[in-house]
């Protein structure tokens, strides 16, 4: 399963269409669990970054790998991200390097930046380091001083660098492996300033190319269920579920190709960006966890016991998901309104 996915279908033109085809085909035609094949293909795509005036077309070609595996999309999603944020730095990715995003933080751990003769060293740890065993290369947030985070390119086969085995005990996702990672005086290269990576506009056009992901999991998902349809005339209930999904993911897709067309016309640079970014990501999750209700009631136990490649998915889709912030991100939207953004 798996088919392209357009935004916005008045304004799609036939060679984005093709050209999203050929991606979903490429990305299907990997073996199942085959990550290092996924690494490739990322590292090979030329696609736009956000901003450029084709982000469309980017988070069209994000949702399209989402609709065709969730797994080649989570790992290809986070070295377009790095390739981004490079470029909005002034900098370019080595040729055929792969890179991840290390920017969380977690309980008990905690990664320093110190200068060294000019340069910068990494000491500590930094939790949920997705695929930094099959990586060259990783951005990596780490704290300059008490208050304030820098973003730093680091190369991952640097013998100072060692990873945790585990543990990995996810049923979605599961060839995604996240660990902790260990530096210990790793040469680091800074990239921007302190702050620069949270502060800059593409953190929030970032965030709202990992719902376009979401959005197509949740197509694919919501697909298996209008396939029953098509197999014998739906009954009331089948149709509620059909009227649901189609109402929820209508929304999402809108709320996707909006904010494409107000990050490409300039109008998502600092603050307007972040209430965007929060505003979309929240209309694509409640989506996407709709349709996994949705999903459950209509198709009942069946697909989920005897149909893998459905039960992956909605493994794949429930953990992805859990990237969201949930509440805190209504709480942080909240506050964006108390502060003035509206437009209601």
């Amino acid at each position: 399963m798996g088919r392209p996915i357009v935004l916005d279908p008045p304004d799609a033109g036939p060679e984005d269409v093709e050209l999203l085809h050929r991606l979903g085909a490429d990305a299907g035609d990997l073996s199942d669990g085959d990550v290092d094949a996924a690494i490739e293909l990322a590292s090979g795509l030329s696609l736009p970054d956000p901003g450029d005036g084709r982000t469309r077309f980017l988070w069209e070609s994000l949702a399209t790998l989402g609709c065709t595996d969730l797994q080649v999309a989570r790992a290809v999603e986070p070295h377009l991200d790095a390739r981004a944020i490079l470029h909005e730095a002034g900098l370019d990715a080595p040729a055929g390097s792969t890179w991840g995003v290390f920017a969380a933080e977690g309980p008990g751990v905690r990664l320093r930046a110190e200068p060294v003769d000019g340069g910068w060293v990494l000491h500590g740890t930094k939790p949920w380091c997705s695929l930094a065993d099959r990586l060259t290369h990783a951005l990596v947030t780490a704290w300059v001083d008490d208050d304030r985070r820098g973003l730093f390119a680091v190369a991952l086969d640097d013998p100072t660098v060692e990873r945790a085995p585990g543990p990995w005990a996810a049923r979605g996702l599961t060839d995604i492996v996240s660990t902790p990672v260990s530096f210990d005086g790793t040469s680091a290269s800074p990239v921007g300033g302190p702050g620069w990576y949270l502060e800059r506009d593409g953190f929030a056009w970032g965030g709202i190319g990992v719902a376009a992901v979401w959005f197509g999991g949740a197509v694919a998902v919501a697909d298996r269920v209008r396939s029953v349809a098509a197999q014998r005339r739906p009954d009331d209930v089948a149709l509620l579920h059909l009227g649901t999904l189609d109402a929820a993911l209508s929304a999402a897709r809108r709320a996707l190709a909006e904010a494409a067309r107000r990050v490409d016309a300039g109008h998502a640079a600092a603050g307007a960006g972040v209430v965007l970014a929060l505003r979309t990501r929240q209309a694509v999750f409640d989506a996407a966890e709709t349709v996994l209700r949705t999903a459950d009631h209509a198709l009942g136990p069946g697909p989920l016991v005897a149909e893998p490649d459905h039960a992956g998915r909605v493994a794949d889709l429930h953990l992805y998901l859990r990237q969201h912030h949930a509440e805190r991100d209504l709480v942080a939207l909240g506050g964006q309104v108390v502060d003035g953004a509206g437009e209601w």
